[in-house]
């Protein structure tokens, strides 16, 4: 039997929200990573009840179904390695209700990040978790992967702004988890278990999001200097100096090389590393702490501290600071994207054993991110498919080094299918076991998401 005749009672009820042309087969294919592997079918439900007819399709005959964002992902989280079918929520982006006097809203979870800060920002509400990719991404990603951003610092993580969801299970049963209220202890936290599941225990079909206040106004602060040792030193100064800034970014030299021509504004010489930082909230207080920021900066040994004195100069800095992921790829051919998390305290160690990893494998190692809660993403950029071993050996060393730290190897990317085989440096037999046993509870048959987060050998 052919795999269009497999599909034919999916498309009969579906329609044009199903495919299982080659073309959209190979364009979900892949993700942010490179990684790609070939789906059997694509869909494009629209409500509920199209998840629900395609899950007890999926069900019934056994089929993976990969739930899909917009493929921002760089662990291979919704590339379909075991075929099946996609399951793309591009048409479920609708923002069901935004209620300003309880401050939550409810979403669909294909809604794109950035459009939906900038609607309740309108509302004088904020939303803060935002990743670099918040313009393309989706809020069901988001809560798939528990995204962070510069502004979880301060604020938190996708996870700290979930209240429910609506999701529903391999068999197409419905449950909804959470509250909508600040508060509620009734049972498990089954919210939390799904949000960083990576798509692999439930399908999401509702969101229900807490917002809070907007700030009153904002300033930027960045520093330059000579050594990232000293950049590393001042992000632990001034996180013990009881200020806390809602963003604290390192970029170091490689990272400020690979955006230097989108950055449209002056970099000192001989500057090795920057670090921006942002202080928001009501404007007296903002004035005083952030030239509190700036003075310690400077005791660090910043040759330069500037303030972005307009809201276009604050907007091409954060452009560019979003920007070194892709841009690493103006420099080198290939690269490998990571993003552990040390104790902040921590920070000026890790990126000292950066450079000797570097140097000992003789592979460009760059790092930069969100320094104020220790989370670095790490890149290393190489020009050769021949590398990859040592590449693979340099990542071993990465990840060893933050786990000895006190750290973590994932901050905010999941694992997914390109960080599971490094899952049991960090997580033992029996937690693994543990996850397992949920997973089997979930979703017995293995459909959901198949072959992501767990090694093949644990």
């Amino acid at each position: 039997m052919s795999s269009g005749s497999i599909f034919e009672p999916l498309c009969q009820k579906l329609g044009d929200k199903v495919s299982i042309k080659d073309e959209d087969r190979v364009l979900y294919s892949y993700d942010a990573t490179g990684l790609s592997s070939l789906p059997s079918a694509v869909t494009w439900p629209t409500t509920e009840n199209d998840i629900r007819d395609i899950l007890i399709f999926a069900h019934k005959s056994g089929i993976p179904v990969v739930p899909r964002g917009a493929g921002t992902s760089v662990t291979g989280g919704p590339v379909p390695v075991n075929g099946g079918i996609v399951l793309c929520f591009s048409r479920m982006n609708r923002i069901v209700d935004i209620n300003p006097a309880t401050q939550t809203a409810v979403v669909e979870p294909g809604l794109i990040n950035g459009i939906f800060k900038k609607k309740v920002q309108g509302l004088g509400l904020f939303y803060p978790p935002d990743p670099s990719s918040l313009d393309i991404s989706t809020l069901g990603g988001n809560v798939a992967t528990c995204a962070g951003g510069p502004n979880a610092i301060k604020y938190g993580v996708t996870r700290d702004y979930v209240l429910g969801l609506t999701c529903l299970l391999p068999d197409g049963r419905t449950i909804r988890t959470g509250v909508q209220t600040s508060k509620g202890v009734a049972g498990y936290d089954l919210t939390r278990l799904l949000t960083g599941s990576e798509g692999t225990l439930a399908v999401i079909t509702q969101i229900t999001l807490k917002l809070i206040s907007k700030p009153e106004t904002s300033r930027n602060i960045q520093g330059y200097f000579t050594d990232i040792s000293m950049a590393s030193e001042a992000v632990t100064k001034i996180m013990s100096s009881g200020i806390l800034p809602n963003i604290l970014e390192l970029m170091d030299e490689t990272s400020i090389d690979s955006v230097k021509n989108i950055m449209n504004t002056h970099v000192p010489a001989k500057c090795t590393a920057i670090l921006l930082a942002e202080i928001d909230g009501d404007k007296s207080d903002v004035k005083k702490k952030s030239e509190h920021i700036a003075l310690f900066m400077k005791k660090c040994g910043a040759t330069e501290v500037n303030m972005a004195a307009t809201n276009k100069e604050v907007t091409e800095l954060w452009r560019a600071r979003r920007s070194i992921s892709p841009a690493v790829y103006k420099l080198f051919p290939f690269k490998t994207s990571e993003d552990i998390v040390v104790p902040r305290d921590k920070i000026p160690l890790m990126t000292f054993k950066l450079k000797e990893i570097g140097l000992k494998t003789g592979l460009t190692i760059l790092s930069y991110g969100h320094a104020g809660d220790g989370n670095l993403h790490v890149n290393i950029g190489y020009n050769d498919t021949s590398d990859k071993n040592n590449v693979e050996h340099a990542l071993r060393l990465i990840f060893s080094a933050a786990l000895n730290l006190g750290g973590t190897i994932s901050g905010e990317h999941g694992i997914g299918l390109s960080k599971k085989r490094f899952l049991t440096m960090e997580i033992g037999r029996t937690e693994l076991d543990l996850m397992r046993d949920i997973k089997n509870i979930f979703d017995p048959n293995n459909i959901l998401n198949p072959g992501k987060i767990f090694p093949e050998d644990s």
